[in-house]
């Protein structure tokens, strides 16, 4: 048998250094010290055969296109990876999904939207990478925190399809006071085009017949976004 030593995906988290191991590093340094890849690691617990937990994680990270494609990936299709299985999936969308719902019922933990760049970071890694369109509004309290993000369109969003009472009708339900609009560009490019300018007039009118200010519209590409309002585009 040769002794050289094996290559580091067949090491396993117990043959590491007990400072590198992500349940150490977590206990002593806190969460906010673990890459996305350690945090992961925690959640999978272990890893599979010729594969330690932590090239598992990278891997899933890699193979789903980071934390947003993880979320939208369905049970199956999560659990029919190689090296995860049912209870893996479940123990990752259990994680994933506890995240969301803190977002959503703990008002002093909602993220509050100051700048254009604000609500970009919350949208941008989940939509930057989607292949067709979707429009999602950002639903705000009085405070400009985040109630909900629900998706409103998926596939061409333009005039001709986009009902302003569907846009509406969730900030309605949630009594928000304002909401950003937001689409992606699949072609990975976040230049408006004349359409995205004349939808975005449409739904400013709209918001203020329905006393619902819409503080922006982005365009979001693939690590890059538009502001329409900074543009003073559709505002005005």
């Amino acid at each position: 048998m040769s002794d050289q030593p094996l290559p580091n995906y067949y090491v396993t988290i117990h043959d590491m250094p007990t400072e590198e191991r992500p349940r150490e590093r977590l206990e002593h340094y806190g969460a906010e010290a673990l890459s996305t890849t350690e945090l992961m690691a925690i959640l999978l617990r272990t890893g599979s055969q010729g594969e330690n937990v932590l090239t598992l994680a990278t891997r899933l990270l890699v193979e789903f296109g980071g934390l947003g494609g993880l979320v939208r990936a369905g049970f199956s299709e999560l659990s029919a990876v190689r090296g995860v299985g049912k209870a893996k999936a479940a123990q990752l969308k259990a994680g994933l999904e506890i995240g969301r719902r803190l977002l959503i019922t703990a008002p002093d933990e909602r993220p509050q939207i100051t700048s254009p760049a604000d609500a970009a970071d919350l949208l941008m890694l989940e939509m930057g990478h989607l292949e067709q369109e979707h429009l999602r509004v950002l639903l705000l309290d009085t405070k400009n925190r985040v109630l909900a993000s629900p998706t409103i369109y998926k596939g061409n969003v333009n005039t001709n399809v986009i009902r302003v009472a569907e846009l509406f009708r969730e900030a309605i339900r949630h009594n928000s006071t304002a909401l950003i609009v937001a689409h992606n560009h699949p072609s990975g490019d976040a230049s408006p085009s004349p359409e995205d300018v004349r939808v975005t007039r449409q739904i400013v009118e709209a918001g203020k017949l329905l006393d619902i200010e819409v503080l922006d519209h982005l365009v979001i590409g693939r690590g890059c976004y538009v502001s329409l309002k900074e543009q003073g585009l559709g505002f005005g």
